[in-house]
């Protein structure tokens, strides 16, 4: 973890306070900045200022503005460029599209490049003749993109460390048993990928939407399946369309209970999510029509035991389960290993189970 990052957050110590998203915050290429402040015995000390929401090292986005920083337009404009440098080269309906494409190809043709994490199209084999390529890309494959792609294991921003299968089938049934019948699976690609598999089957009711920060999901979900997104500032990198495709999924229906299930990475600032579950928590609320004005939506929160107290302050409904989440550690050039973690489960809800 970052010095100062989450742990020394709090009052008490000293460290960095998040003070939170701001209107008409600078961006970087990973949306809009979060405003900082070193603290002293719970007290501010120095100047505020603006960093990257999602990434604590700087080498991982080294975006920095004081608060009351006055930047010319030039170095405006160069940021702009900076930003629009570090998108993705495809939008997410140009994956869609190409998806749709690789999918007529015969199995001999699917190739898969490992270096680039891209699905190939043949006339783009060329281009990447140097790469290590996965062939012979199966239906099965394509549908468990997560066993395809390289996690992301930065623990402050992506911390792929995924749940394993009885983990996410364990969820499921709970879910299940609780009656709910939509998933807003906030971080939790191995948990949307089995409701989607699943989804195939005539009587499985459930249905999943992904939001995560991970883009590389866009080559295998339509853009009513996965939104690119930023937990930790609430942001949505599709723009009003992805917002809506969101709203009109948290939309409930007769018996389609809505529930999210959030897993961030370890590291993550806790002010941050808090304010963006808070904020997804005030999309459902705006769709429902009277029935659930009073009410907070169901949401289980995977994240390290010894948060228990942090949590807490922003969600005080919310209660430890005694649930230890198994997932998959991954590493690479390492083989693949499962191993116990001390994650739990909080939530508002209390099943019997």
């Amino acid at each position: 973890m970052a010095a100062g990052a989450e742990g020394a957050a709090g009052a008490g110590s000293g460290g960095l306070a998040v003070l939170g998203a701001v209107p008409g915050a600078p961006c970087c290429p990973h949306g809009p900045a979060l405003l900082f402040v070193k603290t002293s015995q719970g007290k501010e000390e120095g100047r505020r200022f603006y960093a990257c929401s999602a990434c604590r090292d700087r080498k991982d986005c080294k975006f920095f503005q004081w608060e009351d920083e006055k930047v010319s337009q030039a170095r405006l404009a160069a940021r702009e460029e900076y930003n629009r440098s570090h998108q993705p080269p495809c939008t997410h309906r140009q994956n869609v599209e190409r998806y749709k494409n690789f999918v007529l190809l015969p199995l001999s043709k699917r190739r898969f490049c490992q270096e680039c994490q891209q699905l190939l199209l043949p006339d783009e084999w060329e281009k990447h003749s140097s790469h290590q390529f996965l062939y012979d890309i199966s239906t099965a494959q394509l549908r468990s993109p997560s066993q395809l792609l390289y996690p992301l294991e930065n623990k402050k921003t992506n911390a792929q460390y995924l749940f394993a299968d009885r983990s996410c089938q364990f969820l499921l049934d709970l879910i299940i048993s609780l009656g709910f019948r939509r998933v807003l699976s906030v971080g939790t690609p191995r948990l949307h990928e089995m409701i989607q598999s699943k989804a195939l089957q005539e009587d499985f009711r459930v249905r999943s939407l992904l939001l995560d920060i991970d883009f590389r999901y866009s080559q295998f979900y339509t853009e009513d399946e996965f939104c690119h997104y930023n937990m930790f500032n609430h942001y949505f990198f599709g723009g009003e369309a992805a917002h809506e495709t969101c709203r009109k999924f948290l939309h409930e229906e007769k018996d389609e209970r809505v529930i999210m299930v959030a897993d961030p990475p370890f590291g993550g600032l806790v002010e941050a999510l808090a304010s963006s579950f808070k904020k997804l928590m005030a999309m459902w609320k705006d769709t429902e029509k009277g029935g659930n004005k009073n009410q907070e939506m169901p949401m289980f929160w995977i994240f390290p035991y010894f948060f228990e107290s942090r949590i807490l302050e922003f969600f005080p409904s919310f209660s430890m389960m005694d649930y230890q989440i198994m997932i998959i550690m991954h590493y690479i050039n390492m083989a693949k290993r499962v191993a116990d973690n001390p994650l739990s489960v909080s939530s508002q809800i209390c099943p019997q189970v």
